[in-house]
């Protein structure tokens, strides 16, 4: 009981979905879950487990979904069985969560109180509380080639800008710290919108997909970049 008790505390950010996602998957209510056949998360849409926050690969750590809530997880932590009622109660395959709730069984593993460091924070939950977030990428040096993810600066730690490799990823590969630098806009290259974050020698050069998309993205780093992370005081700055 004690274990379905904190599960249900928790449930609102295990199972919400983030509105506005490029292509989100919606969510169950957690009163629905083994109850309705859930949506599954497309794969495409994460490079590591949900639950254990691990990458995945091909060979030894293998996507799997959860059968209650959808969500993609390797084997290990999926390694659950849990009788579904909307599958006539047979025993499905189930994460670690979901099977914590519906059984309300205790596991060894449970990492309810572990603290988040800097990059463990889900995409999906800073997204629904950010101050933007969309697809783009992170050129290299050279500005050919580079990383194209999944970029949110939340709204709880909007000086921080944070790098996913795919928009519902439980964890950050890297974040940049967005006090202090400049940001400059670059002529438009072969169809490519580009803008820079500059800071000393430091040089971060992004690729949107669109104009009105890199216009977005230079206003808000620009207002992050001088310490103003409210509507409000951005425009009591302007009136002085």
């Amino acid at each position: 009981q004690d274990a379905i008790d904190r599960k249900e505390r928790r449930s609102e950010t295990f199972k919400t979905a983030v509105h506005g996602l490029e292509m989100g998957t919606p969510a169950l209510k957690t009163e629905e879950l083994g109850r309705r056949a859930p949506q599954w998360v497309r794969d495409n849409l994460v490079t590591m487990c949900m639950c254990c926050r691990e990458p995945f690969n091909a060979i030894m750590r293998r996507r799997h979904h959860c059968r209650a809530c959808g969500y993609v997880v390797c084997a290990r932590c999926s390694d659950y069985r849990a009788q579904l009622q909307y599958d006539g109660n047979r025993l499905n395959r189930v994460c670690q969560e979901c099977y914590i709730f519906l059984m309300g069984h205790v596991v060894l593993e449970d990492r309810e109180g572990k603290h988040k460091g800097i990059l463990e924070k889900g995409a999906t939950e800073v997204s629904g509380r950010s101050l933007l977030c969309s697809s783009l990428q992170l050129l290299d040096k050279n500005g050919k080639g580079g990383t194209r993810g999944w970029f949110v600066i939340p709204q709880d730690d909007p000086l921080v800008l944070y790098i996913y490799a795919a928009p519902q990823d439980v964890r950050a590969h890297t974040s940049i710290p967005l006090l202090g630098y400049t940001v400059r806009d670059l002529p438009q290259e072969n169809s490519r919108h580009l803008f820079q974050l500059v800071q000393s020698r430091q040089v971060h050069t992004f690729l949107a997909d669109t104009k009105e998309l890199k216009q977005r993205w230079m206003r808000v780093m620009e207002r992050c970049a001088a310490g103003i992370t409210h509507p409000e005081e951005e425009e009591e700055d302007a009136k002085s």
